[in-house]
């Protein structure tokens, strides 16, 4: 039986193509990951060999991901994304979970964990040591969200088009520091034998946490799905932006890991939080690293841009629904953008960076988004079998089989984490359950004022 519709009240402008729109998925992806995790992911698992391989893993369970929702984002392109999958696939109370965990773990975790990599490269690219400033770091990281969200405020078109520059400035980076590596790496003690050194014992629960941060790294492949309503042509549009951006960064996260092994030995790149920098240093010294802190600057605040862009349609589209405080939805009367969403996206952004380190936003943000990713995928099933009339202009390849790896893949990571780190996992999803009263007390209704 077809669940109940969307209202569409309110309207967002399709102004979004192909370019812009590919942009906003590399640009959300590649933020502070690539820079900041392959520190935690060393330590965890200290073979470089397996390193490249959990990489490897985290990509391919990620393009199972997003091919499988470029099928739902092109059968449902309104604005909200995961939201509207998971409302239509498994009802209203489903829909609201993921919003909530959005409102108060998953969007604020996002957004602190990229503005504090922002803030630590942009201390570094002046001269400061930003563990030796750490209240300074934490408060230009709140400035830097504030920043993001009055960009996007004044504009959809303005926000996706710094963010497309600073994703063509990242990627091309990323790039440059994977051939400068490599052409004069072995002048600055890189070599081959870094990969096949004599690893440390690696433990397989710590592998599945070494995943998590992997995930993070790969976290925004399919976010354009939240600006679904405002993609021209999103039949087509979406499915193909999703896709190529999600090869395009895979490939680049396995480039630049392998420059980072090359250049240094594991122990190094575990004890290294800002990896990307200290390459850099170890091969041209302190103009590298003047260099890569910018670079990384403005990638992250790139990355800052686009989930400002992207996340606060969740919010919207709730509101719309009826499943939020109707204000949120209200779209500014000169700028047409969901202003209220966006600010409230950024007041929370600003609380979590000034009260969690960025191993703990990163880690709660994978566990509080990756669950509702394979609910919503393992809802492709549920609905080619209750909505056979969708429009489908792309079907997921490998149907029922692709879809199914990246659910499996999902139950493992979640089942790892809980045996692992079973009093954070445990609080984790207690936070998501204060949900369930929550709809039941104030939205079930959908008439919420």
């Amino acid at each position: 039986m077809p669940l109940a519709t969307h209202r569409d009240t309110a309207h967002l402008a399709r102004r979004l193509g192909f370019w812009s729109a590919i942009g906003i998925v590399i640009g959300v992806t590649i933020g502070s990951g690539i820079f900041r995790t392959p520190a935690v992911i060393a330590a965890r698992v200290p073979d470089p060999r397996l390193v490249l391989l959990v990489w490897l893993a985290g990509g391919a369970i990620s393009l199972c991901g997003a091919l499988s929702v470029a099928e739902l984002a092109a059968a449902l392109p309104q604005t909200g994304g995961w939201y509207v999958y998971l409302r239509e696939s498994w009802g209203r109370l489903a829909g609201f979970l993921f919003g909530w965990s959005e409102l108060v773990l998953i969007r604020a975790s996002a957004t602190g964990a990229i503005s504090t990599v922002f803030s630590e490269y942009l201390l570094r690219s002046i001269g400061f040591d930003p563990i030796a400033y750490e209240g300074t770091t934490d408060a230009v990281a709140a400035a830097a969200i504030v920043g993001a969200a009055i960009v996007n405020i004044l504009g959809v078109q303005f926000g996706a088009a710094i963010a497309g520059v600073s994703t063509l400035a990242k990627y091309s980076a990323l790039v440059l520091l994977v051939l400068i590596a490599a052409a004069l790496g072995p002048g600055a003690g890189a070599s081959a034998a870094h990969f096949t050194a004599a690893a440390g014992p690696v433990d397989a629960g710590l592998f599945g946490l070494a995943l998590v941060s992997v995930l993070w790294a790969y976290d925004g492949v399919a976010d354009l799905s939240f600006a679904a309503g405002e993609v021209a042509r999103p039949g087509r549009t979406l499915p193909r932006a999703i896709i190529a951006g999600t090869v395009a960064v895979v490939a680049i996260y396995l480039a630049a890991n392998t420059a980072y092994l090359y250049v240094s030995p594991i122990e190094q790149v575990a004890k290294s939080p800002l990896v990307a920098a200290d390459t850099m240093q170890a091969i041209l010294g302190p103009l590298g690293v003047a260099l890569v802190s910018v670079v990384v600057t403005i990638s992250t605040f790139g990355a800052l841009m686009s989930v400002m862009l992207t996340a606060p349609r969740v919010f919207f589209a709730m509101a719309d629904d009826g499943l939020l405080f109707r204000r949120v939805a209200a779209v500014h009367p000169r700028y047409g953008t969901p202003h209220v969403a966006i600010a409230l996206a950024a007041g929370l952004g600003v609380a979590f960076v000034l009260a969690r380190t960025f191993e703990q936003l990163a880690d709660t943000f994978v566990l509080s988004i990756w669950p509702f990713y394979g609910l919503a995928v393992a809802g492709l099933y549920r609905l080619r079998r209750t909505r056979p009339e969708l429009p489908r202009p792309y079907r997921v390849p490998g149907y029922p089989v692709l879809p199914a790896v990246f659910v499996a893949a999902v139950t493992g990571l979640v089942a790892n984490a809980l045996v692992r780190d079973p009093l954070w996992t445990g609080v984790t999803f207690l936070v998501i359950l204060t949900g369930v009263p929550v709809y039941y007390t104030a939205f079930r209704s959908g008439r919420s004022r």
